[in-house]
């Protein structure tokens, strides 16, 4: 007999699940489900970059050089996939000592056979697509080396030089250094790839299909660059070559990039990687007969040593999906590599951290239950008083839980990727001590089968519940973590832009300095939210302007506590990246030494309490 069953008694049921007692104490290792949620994307890659009209001209029309090199980045990584993806299409193309089969009957191919115009003609057809996808790939690397190398031209220039650049420019300079060495590597690898374009080139031949001038000369140059191991970094190291200074910028790349690895300026594990592979990459880019990275070290544009202990770090990266790369080895290829300034590196007795999970693991255990006790006063009270407000303390408490469980998130992740690179780098050898195999074992065996021992794999079927679980409970509190990320992000902004930017403005105002005040308003005007939508009336930067004269009161602790006592709209959306660029451009402008602005730099006139604290702003 059927009964019908109401929607609300249907969901009362499926609650009652949760209650359920485990029989066992197995770790639960399935996946949370994708929350459906409504977040507005606010990375509009610089498209509106024209309505910040207050802000520093220059800064806007780095924004646009930014947005363009955006589009080749991502038209770089489709290549890069494109190349991840390739499997071989020649091996079912006939050759003359196979039988294959044509209208259902096996026939055996010779040169004189009649129909081999026909396998040729089918064989062009079927890898004309894909030829053409090479092609876009040559094509590609050859226009984004001409703009990359364009953009460090610009930035060499003698004059240019004094001036300053900043750290996101110089990041999107990181990642593309980062995309050439992704699609240098992934060429190298692929032999499919050759030996498809072979294939192809040897049908087209014999049909005659390549014979104009122009297309003769793109398939011997697309031949030549498949064919050449390396291809992408020669041309790029070339041209680079012929630019006066370019090993300064790239210094600054990479001191950029060990500032940021060294003080966990990231957050997913590709974001590490991407900084080490930057770093080395970077360095062999430098290294040649007329520049030597050891004396670059002994002028201290960089710091070898520094460099020595991140790369023993972190031995072997991710290159593209389940491909790695050891870092350490761009050094060793390059021309003035002295084994006697990579100490570290070399030295074999010290095993690495990324090979050894079972270290880590007490470490991991003692994070996970001191986060989780934490966030349960959260989860255990079922509902989180969706109806009360919360303050803003509460707030950034909750901001802060969300960025330290991400992090753990990340981190523990990045274990396990980096355990699974190190071992498929490093094969099981049973005369080292490893469990013994077949000796007609596949190497990926030895690399994967082989490879774990018995603690090693119980530690990643813990860690990978531990981050599971983790994942699970956050996934409850989404909607809970994004409305304090957003209200507190857009609290501390307008905290900053109104009360601490006038107390600067203030300040600067007082000595005369029009240049420090001009940029200090075009960062207030960019992300300032008045209060009911009204500008703030009687301003000291307009009273000054009027010439009207300061008493000796400004600045002290009544004025201090009125600009405390400033009331802010109670919003749940952060800024743009548009915003948060020219902001962070704008206020670096200020701490940077290379201000461009002559021998006085704009930091002196913010002071030391200023200084401290847009440093952490930053």
């Amino acid at each position: 007999m059927n009964t019908r069953v109401s929607m609300s008694d249907a969901l009362s049921n499926v609650e009652v699940l949760y209650e359920l007692p485990l029989i066992d104490s197995q770790p639960s290792v399935e996946g949370a489900n994708n929350a459906i949620v409504y977040e507005a994307n606010f990375d509009t890659n610089f498209e509106d970059k024209t309505a910040y009209i207050t802000g520093i001209s220059k800064y806007i029309e780095e924004a646009v050089l930014h947005s363009n090199l955006s589009l080749l980045l991502e038209q770089g990584y489709q290549h890069a996939m494109t190349l991840y993806t390739w499997r071989c299409c020649s091996r079912a193309i006939p050759t003359n000592n196979l039988i294959y089969l044509v209208n259902c009957q096996y026939l055996v191919k010779s040169p004189e056979q009649p129909n081999r115009i026909e396998i040729y003609e089918k064989t062009v057809e079927a890898l004309q697509p894909e030829v053409a996808k090479l092609m876009a790939i040559m094509h590609f690397s050859m226009n984004a080396i001409d703009t990359f190398c364009n953009q460090v031209r610009r930035l060499c220039h003698h004059e240019k030089r004094k001036e300053f650049v900043s750290e996101a420019y110089l990041l999107t300079l990181g990642e593309f250094i980062n995309m050439f060495a992704v699609l240098d590597e992934l060429k190298n690898m692929k032999s499919s790839v050759k030996n498809d374009y072979s294939a192809y080139r040897r049908a087209a031949q014999f049909l005659r299909v390549i014979s104009d001038s122009t297309a003769l000369t793109e398939s011997q140059n697309l031949s030549m660059f498949l064919a050449t191991n390396d291809k992408i970094r020669t041309m790029l190291k070339t041209s680079l070559a012929q630019i006066e200074g370019y090993e300064e910028l790239l210094a600054d790349v990479v001191n950029t990039s060990v500032h940021m690895f060294e003080n966990k300026l990231y957050l997913l594990p590709s974001e590490k990687h991407m900084l080490v592979k930057v770093i080395g990459f970077s360095l062999f880019l430098i290294d040649s007969t007329a520049c030597n990275i050891n004396k670059l070290d002994g002028k201290k544009k960089i710091n070898v040593s520094r460099i020595d202990k991140i790369f023993k770090t972190v031995e072997v990266v991710p290159l593209y999906g389940d491909m790695q790369i050891a870092p350490f080895n761009y050094i060793k290829k390059s021309p003035n590599f002295d084994p006697s300034k990579w100490p570290i590196c070399n030295d074999i007795s010290t095993s690495s951290m990324q090979g050894n999970l079972l270290m880590q693991l007490p470490e991991i255990r003692e994070e996970h239950e001191r986060f989780i006790a934490d966030l349960a006063r959260y989860t255990n009270e079922g509902a989180i008083q969706k109806v009360m407000k919360r303050t803003d303390q509460e707030m950034k408490y909750l901001y802060n839980m969300a960025l330290t469980g991400l992090q753990l998130l990340s981190k523990w992740t990045n274990s396990i990727l980096e355990l699974y690179c190190w071992k498929l780098l490093h094969p099981a050898d049973y005369r080292k001590g490893a469990s013994k195999y077949e000796d007609d074992g596949e190497e990926y065996e030895r690399a994967t089968r082989y490879n774990y021992t018995s603690q090693e794999k119980f530690a990643m079927v813990e860690i990978l519940s531990l981050i599971k679980g983790l994942q699970l409970q956050m996934n409850r509190l989404n909607e809970t973590f994004y409305e304090a990320i957003c209200s507190t992000t857009y609290i501390e902004l307008q905290t900053f832009i109104q009360i601490h930017i006038r107390d600067m403005i203030k300040k600067v105002t007082q000595k005369k300095r029009d240049l420090t005040k001009s940029i200090l308003i075009a960062v207030r005007d960019t992300c300032v939210d008045w209060f009911n939508g009204a500008g703030e009336v009687g301003s000291i930067e307009e009273a000054l302007a009027l010439g009207l004269k300061l008493n000796q009161n400004h600045g002290n602790k009544k004025d201090h506590s009125e600009s405390n006592h400033i009331r802010f709209n109670k919003r749940c959306v952060g800024p743009s990246s548009t915003q948060l660029y020219m902001v962070r451009t704008m206020i670096e402008s200020l701490l940077t030494d290379k201000s461009g602005y002559g021998k006085r730099t704009l930091r002196k006139d913010i002071g030391k309490i200023y200084l401290i604290f847009r440093s952490n702003f930053q």
